[in-house]
């Protein structure tokens, strides 16, 4: 009794205490408790007898939360330790289940359900002995012996769900005993005399299956049904119950066997019937026809028989009286039903248009929320969708179809329209901070899709007649603004479709809409609020249709002018951003308007003041690049973009001289000047981005790319040369620039090639938390990395990198973790450098490769999905290479050729990649490691395998692998394994090993030894990938 008590004091302080660390300690001491081998005895006294309990310690047991937790702790100890227990043990805490059940079968339904779940987790976890559903329900048997039928409806409630969904992730459940349980669930047996006289004992088969049980629970479930309940409140709960109950085994396929045409008329589906007309239960009783719906082919149309009742009585009046609920709860039923037979739909009897009608009526009903034109949105693209495909059927069928449903949609798009519009009245007037809500957003990116399946079914004109804004803004004063921006939604959600369907739309009220708003930019209390979303949609619509507005040469110039001042406007800066650079892209009649291009530059010049985000801000000199970019004259070019980026010349190089500011950190006046000359950066590198093509061997000495390459990097080197580089997003901006440039400029910059890579690495070895050194030394790599004269040059980078501290820490997957930025950065240039590098240049570097794979092999045990995965594809990167070298030379190796280079550093780091790659395994993480790993263990094999015939067998051989695999193995904890497992599971791995090692030598003699980089290869490579995933999914309870 004393731990009793402890146990219901402990729950009592966590539950009520007002200090804070008592509760703490509180569940601290709980959680150490339910570890121990007294919780078993203490939480099954509890449940079974804590009457006298409650009698002397009434305090501490009140409202049962003692009890619960006790129920709570026998659940949890079932699922992660009934396995270890004895068969007898098993058979006491069964009686004792048993007993709680029986004592708490009138409630509380909380502690009743934990009961319940863990009664048929020890259940199912008694596999390995008996039948476990043969056994459950003989104990059920006993219950109802007992009159315990609410312990029973709530136990088959359970059952279903805990055998279909729980058992597939339950890691405590062997595979054997999986396998009791699928053939289990299966289903043999007619059920046509279900309505035989209950009894469950009586009921028992040779071969007991969960679903072989079904005629008799639903035999069970009909006589509760017809139990006259004098108790309102215990007839509705009881109902509800039941509700559950035939919910649970639906779900489960209880329907599946009964005899063809027998389920309409089935006395429960009757019930379910029924129960739609109790207030109660009509949200359960909707619930289990959606699911029949679904799963049974005969539902619909009995559904639609019975669909004038339904709109009649049930739909009418909820949408009279405004229940939400039941108009809920009545669209997703209807929606199910003609989702799931739209052919049906299709013919247009009165039933199918009873039902139409009403879906139209739920989509209109004016509900707080967008949750019940949302859950119809699937039944209308559907329809529409199965409309749409009868044309290549059947001609005279589609068009029957049209003369009646196309009513029907444009309809439905006037009620899309109006429960797509924002209640602008609640946006505020402080200058546009206000968004749309996100409900709202979620219904119109979900109506989205049906909006274009509409467009299709009606045809473009006839759509953009329907959502036609001329009407909208006949008389200014009386605009709609709401309505105005809902049709505006409209129109940009269909673009492609009416883009693809008339070359020749016409969009001039859009034109006018623009002229209006623009005239409001000269009042600022105007375009305040609302006004800023109208604004916004308005520029997504002239983006979503710049090949069109592009045409209109004398609108090009009010579209610059509009989509510039919306810039202003944090609302609608990112749509007029995008708007503006999809408009210069289209319109190639800027260059030749000398007042267009000075729009662009005006705009380009006021950015500073705007402050937009940098994504917006790259779209704006994205916009203004892609213009210049078309003019002719490459003087007049370069004039024009070095007026772009003056400010961000000036900004950049009053950075550089201001050095008296720089030990001034928190100086405001610094922050804002390095912000300023960061944003330069950003502006810069997006010119170099979009002005052209990586330049060919012969430009034009004038071309602004190679002009630009003069100016921007003797910029740059007195920028990295400063201290205020140390900001790590100045670095950022600052590497991107160079990136950009390297990358456009090719070969014309390999002059400055040392220069920067000695700057890259000396700033990374002041600064090694700013990985973005080593990412822009890989696009150098990248784009110069296969000459030759250049191998000792990037040698030496390497050996900066590899041996730099932060580099060299990278020593535990805990401090990868720490740092996965810098492990991707890292393996990636050690990825480039060996895919990109001459094998002669390899063949110098061997220390830093297998420094470089030892690294790897660590940084592949690191949490870090990321890090994780690119470290696993350098390994896997090196491997190949090795490989397609080895098989160009299999006869003579000589010393100091890559080949023999390869050999010495496999066989060094073999060990330790193997054994890291075992340990990668473990855990949570280690699914999304399976193919990546397997990839590198079938190339290693090959490796191994391919050596066992080379001069450099005594180096390297099969033997090797051998030794590897089982010092990894057997170098495991015994904690990680299984009883005997590390004795089964290196002979059955090397003989995978093997298959697919002679698969992948296989394919590569077929594919002449090109480069794939780790794909799985035959037969053997998918068996062996099969063979780690199984390892993987049976070690996810072991962290490493």
């Amino acid at each position: 009794m004393e731990l009793q008590i402890k146990v219901a004091q402990a729950v009592n302080v966590l539950n009520h205490d007002a200090q804070s660390c008592n509760r703490v300690a509180a569940n601290q001491w709980l959680i150490q408790f339910q570890q121990t081998d007294a919780a078993w005895e203490v939480a099954t006294s509890i449940l079974t007898s804590s009457d006298h309990l409650r009698r002397l310690f009434p305090h501490l047991f009140a409202d049962f939360e003692v009890e619960f937790f006790a129920a709570q702790i026998l659940k949890r100890k079932i699922n992660n330790e009934a396995h270890s227990l004895h068969s007898e043990a098993k058979d006491m805490l069964l009686n004792a289940i048993l007993l709680a059940a029986t004592r708490f079968s009138s409630g509380p339904p909380q502690i009743l359900t934990q009961i319940c779940l863990a009664l048929s987790g020890l259940i199912l976890r008694a596999a390995e002995h008996k039948k476990p559903i043969e056994l459950l329900f003989q104990n059920l048997q006993t219950l109802l012996s007992q009159d315990c039928h609410i312990a029973v409806l709530e136990m088959l409630t359970v059952l279903p769900q805990e055998i279909i969904e729980d058992q597939s992730t339950d890691d405590s459940l062997n595979s054997a005993q999986r396998g009791q349980l699928s053939q289990e669930v299966s289903l043999h047996l007619d059920c046509s005399s279900m309505l035989c006289n209950f009894s469950f004992s009586s009921y028992m088969c040779d071969e007991p299956q969960l679903l072989s049980h079904t005629c008799m629970v639903l035999q069970f479930l009909h006589q509760q049904s017809e139990k006259s309940i004098e108790d309102i409140g215990r007839l509705h709960e009881t109902n509800r119950r039941i509700l559950r109950c035939l919910l649970s085994w639906v779900r489960a396929g209880c329907f599946t066997q009964v005899p063809r045409g027998s389920l309409p008329s089935h006395p429960l589906v009757n019930y379910v019937f029924h129960s739609l007309q109790v207030a109660s239960s009509i949200d359960l009783a909707i619930e289990v026809l959606v699911e029949l719906v679904s799963r049974h082919e005969e539902l619909p149309q009995v559904l639609l028989s019975r669909v004038q009742y339904l709109k009649d009585v049930l739909l009418m009046p909820a949408l009279t009286s405004g229940n939400e609920e039941v108009v809920g709860g009545l669209a997703c039923l209807m929606s199910e039903t003609g989702q799931a037979a739209p052919s049906l739909i299709v013919q247009a009897s009165k039933e199918a248009l009873i039902l139409v009608e009403s879906l139209l009526s739920c989509v209109a009903f004016p509900s707080e929320d967008w949750d019940i034109p949302d859950s119809t949105l699937q039944f209308w693209c559907c329809l529409a969708s199965y409309i749409i495909k009868l044309d290549e059927q059947d001609v005279n069928m589609r068009l029957e179809a049209e003369k009646v449903f196309i009513p029907i949609f444009l309809a439905l798009l006037d009620s899309l329209l109006l429960r797509a519009q924002a209640d602008h009245l609640s946006y505020g007037t402080d200058g546009g901070s206000h968004e749309l809500s996100d409900g709202l957003l979620n219904f119109r990116t979900s109506v989205a899709e049906l909006l274009i399946e509409i467009c299709h079914l009606l045809g473009s004109n006839a759509y953009m007649q329907k959502v036609s804004l001329g009407d909208c803004i006949s008389e200014r004063l009386a605009i709609n603004w709401a309505q105005v921006e809902a049709k505006l939604f409209a129109v940009n959600a269909v673009a492609e479709e009416v883009l693809e369907q008339d070359k020749n739309i016409v969009l001039n009220v859009v034109v006018h809409l623009v002229a209006i708003l623009s005239d409001a930019n000269s009042d600022p209390h105007l375009l305040k609020g609302f006004m800023c979303i109208v604004y916004r949609s308005l520029a997504d619509v002239i983006g979503s249709y710049s090949k069109w507005m592009s045409t209109l040469e004398k609108h090009v110039r009010p579209l610059l002018l509009f989509l510039a001042a919306g810039l202003s406007k944090p609302v609608s800066a990112s749509g007029c951003a995008s708007a503006l650079r999809k408009v210069c892209e289209d319109a190639s009649s800027i260059v030749y308007d000398p007042s267009d291009l000075e729009i662009l530059l005006w705009i380009g010049e006021g950015l500073d003041k705007h402050h937009l985000p940098l994504e917006d801000e790259e779209e704006v000199v994205t916009a203004i690049t892609c213009a210049v970019g078309r003019l002719p004259n490459n003087e007049k070019k370069h004039k024009l973009l070095n007026s772009l980026l003056s400010s961000s010349y000036d900004a950049i190089g009053r950075l550089i001289n201001g050095d008296e500011v720089h030990n001034v950190w928190q100086n405001p006046a610094y922050t804002q000047l390095l912000n300023s000359a960061e944003r330069g950066l950003y502006r810069m590198a997006s010119v170099v981005s979009h002005l052209g093509t990586p330049l060919s061997v012969g430009p034009a000495a004038d071309d602004p790319l190679l002009v630009s390459l003069t100016v921007f990097w003797p910029m740059l080197e007195k920028l990295f040369k400063t201290k205020h580089i140390e900001n790590g997003s100045l670095s950022s901006a600052a590497c991107r620039l160079l990136s950009q440039v390297i990358e456009s400029t090719g070969h014309h910059f390999s002059a400055m090639l040392p220069t920067v890579l000695d700057c890259l690495s000396s700033n990374f070895l002041l600064f090694q938390n700013h990985e973005c050194y080593i990412r822009t030394a890989c696009t150098a790599i990248e784009v110069f990395g296969g000459r030759k004269d250049n191998g000792a040059l990037f040698i030496s980078i390497f050996d900066r990198f590899t041996h730099a501290a932060s580099i060299v820490a990278l020593n535990s997957s805990y401090i990868c973790d720490q740092e996965p930025d810098l492990v991707e950065a890292y393996v990636t240039f050690t990825s480039i450098f060996v895919r990109e590098s001459p094998k002669m240049v390899l063949a110098a570097s061997g220390s830093l490769l297998e420094a470089s794979l030892q690294k790897a092999a660590i940084c592949c045990t690191a949490m870090h999905r990321g890090a994780a995965l690119a470290a696993m594809s350098y390994m896997s990167c090196l491997l190949e290479v090795s490989l397609v070298s080895f098989l160009e030379s299999m006869t003579t190796i000589s010393e100091g050729t890559f080949s023999s280079v390869a050999v010495q550093v496999i066989s060094n780091g073999g060990e330790a990649l193997v054994s890291n790659l075992v340990y990668a395994l473990l855990g949570t993480s280690a699914m999304s490691r399976v193919h990546k790993c397997a990839a590198i263990l079938q190339q290693l094999a090959a490796i191994c395998y391919l050596s066992e015939r080379s001069p450099w067998t005594a180096a390297l051989c099969w033997q090797s692998l051998h030794g590897w695999l089982h010092s990894a193995v057997h170098g495991l904890p015994v904690e990680y394994l299984k009883q005997r497992e590390a004795e089964t599971l290196v002979p059955s791995w090397l003989r995978a090993l093997a298959a697919a090692a002679s698969d992948y030598l296989e394919s590569k003699a077929c594919n002449s030894g090109k480069l794939d980089f780790g794909h799985m290869q035959g037969k053997g490579g998918r068996a062996l990938k099969l063979l780690i995933r199984e390892f993987a999914d049976s070690h996810r309870a072991y962290q490493i």
